[in-house]
């Protein structure tokens, strides 16, 4: 059967002109709507300023910033703009530092939510006739939710298998004829590797075709390393549990940037330390604007997440903007010796050997001779176990760390299956003990 190659030809392909005037027409309606809440009547009255100020667009410039720590503060139903008798639905983050920041649904909110994940799903290619297997953790967090009603929307056959159990998630794959997977970047790795253990080939023995990864920063390299090893197209994809979870941005089939659904945000990127705008194609902090919910609207939401608005039109005919790959978080920058690092960085320069696996450490440690970067990484599973091939290999990365980070670190090759892997959280990328010291 052939298909609209859109779930929602008159938003996806809208003209900018047009597109900017549903912008504006939803973000009055929910300047107005967050005067319900006293957390944003407060802002707006210590700033001199009313929702009559905005005008066009351009004006979301005025309004205040909120930032994680607002929410906190204002926990658990600060920010509500509704009366809790017409919510659906609660998220919230771990709150292990705390407060936990939680993210309040109505029913239209998850109708809308469900669409937006759709409409990725689709953009990918996934159709009605496809298996959908979700690997991510159901409950709190939103990516398993929030891709279950997605996909039903779809149109596709779901398989919730929830997070963990590798063995059992092949075996859906395998029985279930799964086409279509979620998974975050390490745990599709570590998929792949105990497909390997257990003899099972992915083009030979599954159907799968399309992966959607997310979650976790990852290179590109990474990304084409689990094409390779999954026989499969991976698209990246972003969700922020603030804004709804997953579905705020998406991959398309050309796979040269994340689409950001304009009609449920107003996007900017700004300057971390000066908060000013920066142009198109400059490096960033991504600012979002809720201008299509009810529940829960936040203005202006720093996410601290790092990328760009990739400039020009895309070739799949979608009119949306474009966000880069992201590069990480601003908080989650390392400083040592007075160079600005990310994990990224590192993560690119390691998976250019083949003889390395996906799982990597970074510690930092306080000496008597300064702070220093140990980087462990674990050696591909059929990597020979020579001392001085190994000795050699450490030196190279090494050398090509030092160029890219500008200081060296020590690199640590330890054998397949040291490092810890979760099958559900974020893998821990690095690990800061100088706060100890």
């Amino acid at each position: 059967m052939k298909y609209n190659p859109y779930f929602n030809t008159e938003l996806e392909t809208m003209n900018r002109s047009e597109l900017e005037k549903l912008q504006l027409e939803r973000l009055k309606k929910t300047v107005q709507h967050t005067m319900n809440t006293q957390f944003y009547k407060k802002k707006f009255e210590e700033m001199g300023i009313t929702p009559d100020d905005i005008k066009t667009v351009d004006d979301v410039k005025k309004l205040p910033f909120t930032t994680k720590e607002d929410l906190r503060d204002n926990y658990p139903y600060g920010l509500a703009c509704v009366p809790m008798r017409d919510c659906t639905r609660l998220h919230s983050s771990s709150g292990t530092t705390g407060n936990p920041t939680v993210v309040l649904h109505t029913q239209r909110d998850l109708d809308e939510w469900a669409n937006a994940v759709a409409r990725c799903l689709w953009m990918v290619g996934s159709r009605p006739e496809d298996v959908f297997q979700n690997s991510a953790g159901y409950g709190m967090f939103t990516a398993g939710l929030g891709f279950q009603y997605g996909a039903e929307r779809v149109g596709m056959l779901t398989v919730p298998a929830a997070a963990g159990n590798t063995t059992r998630q092949i075996k859906f794959i395998r029985d279930f004829g799964t086409t279509v997977l979620h998974a975050i970047p390490s745990y599709a790795s570590r998929i792949f590797e105990v497909m390997k253990e257990e003899g099972v080939d992915p083009r030979r023995d599954t159907k799968l075709r399309v992966l959607c990864i997310g979650a976790e920063p990852h290179s590109e390299e990474q990304r084409q390393r689990i094409e390779a090893n999954l026989g499969v197209k991976a698209y990246n994809s972003y969700g922020i549990s603030e804004m709804m979870g997953p579905g705020v941005a998406f991959e398309c089939q050309e796979q040269n940037g994340l689409h950001i659904w304009e009609d449920y945000f107003i996007v900017e990127i700004i300057n971390p330390v000066t908060l000013e705008p920066v142009a198109d194609g400059e490096l960033g902090e991504l600012v979002l604007t809720t201008i299509n919910r009810e529940a829960m609207p936040l203005l202006r939401y720093r996410t601290r997440d790092l990328t760009k608005i990739i400039p020009g039109d895309c070739p799949c005919g979608r009119t949306h903007k474009r966000l880069a790959r992201l590069q990480g978080r601003s908080d989650d920058m390392i400083i040592l010796k007075g160079v600005n690092i990310f994990p990224i960085q590192i993560e690119k320069t390691l998976l250019k050997f083949k003889e390395l696996s996906t799982d990597y450490l970074i510690t930092l440690e306080t000496t008597d001779k300064g702070d220093i970067m140990t980087v462990e990484v674990e050696l591909s599973a059929l990597f020979t176990d020579d001392f001085t091939i190994l000795q050699q290999l450490e030196k190279t990365v090494t050398h090509l760390l030092k160029d890219e980070i500008l200081v060296t670190p020590k690199v640590k090759l330890v054998p397949k299956g040291t490092l810890a892997v979760s099958d559900e959280k974020k893998a821990v990328r690095v690990r800061d003990l100088r706060k100890l010291f």
